[in-house]
């Protein structure tokens, strides 16, 4: 697990890369936790894609109403918005049971450790998987426009099963340059769920606590 120094500047980096598109727009593969994080995500993407097509695979998120709600709250969101490409939701399978099997004996770590940084890749590497059988360009993440989320990790993530998968990752911090105030000012502009834990168990009880 990598440590939190010597981070790059993710967002010039992610200006550099859009800088670098030819006339033919690319499409993304956007793996989403929310209707929240994927507001100003979306926002700031779409004017440099072709299509924008959406991996909500978060076996995190128990339990399964809460699951359903977000992704509802996500499918709404898409569909109210004109963005600068076409964007769709995927149908993609929810499989908490794998998110247990990964955690197991991580239970009692803290929040943004370990059991996270797990998580993170676990959630990446499906998407990773996706955008390889699917032909996509590039494939990214909104997790990183959380301030709770570790956007070096993400990145570091993201660039490893890039090259494993031969898709490369775009890396971004979505939180930077207003983006997560933004986020905030979306989700009251079209009303959406906020939620104040991350989706898993672990998370809740610890902002139960």
């Amino acid at each position: 697990m990598p440590d939190n120094h010597d981070k790059k500047k993710y967002v010039k980096e992610m200006e550099r890369v859009f800088a670098g598109f030819g006339e033919e727009k690319p499409v993304l593969l956007l793996h989403a936790c929310c209707a929240p994080c994927s507001s100003y995500s979306l926002e700031a993407l779409s004017p440099h894609f072709r299509r924008i097509d959406i991996w909500f695979y978060n076996p995190n998120i128990t339990p399964a109403a809460e699951y359903t709600l977000r992704l509802d709250e996500l499918k709404r969101l898409v569909a109210s918005v004109q963005y600068g490409c076409p964007v769709t939701v995927l149908d993609t399978p929810y499989e908490p049971e794998r998110f247990f099997s990964m955690a197991k004996g991580m239970e009692t770590l803290p929040e943004g450790g370990k059991r996270c940084f797990a998580c993170y890749e676990q959630r990446l590497r499906s998407t990773a998987e996706a955008a390889k059988a699917g032909g996509y360009d590039w494939f990214t993440t909104t997790l990183s426009i959380s301030p709770h989320k570790n956007a070096h990790w993400l990145n570091g993530i993201g660039i490893r099963l890039g090259e494993e998968y031969g898709v490369p990752y775009l890396i971004s911090d979505f939180k930077k340059n207003g983006g997560y105030a933004r986020s905030i000012a979306l989700s009251e502009e079209y009303g959406l769920y906020r939620q104040n834990w991350c989706g898993c168990v672990y998370s809740r009880q610890a902002a139960e606590r």
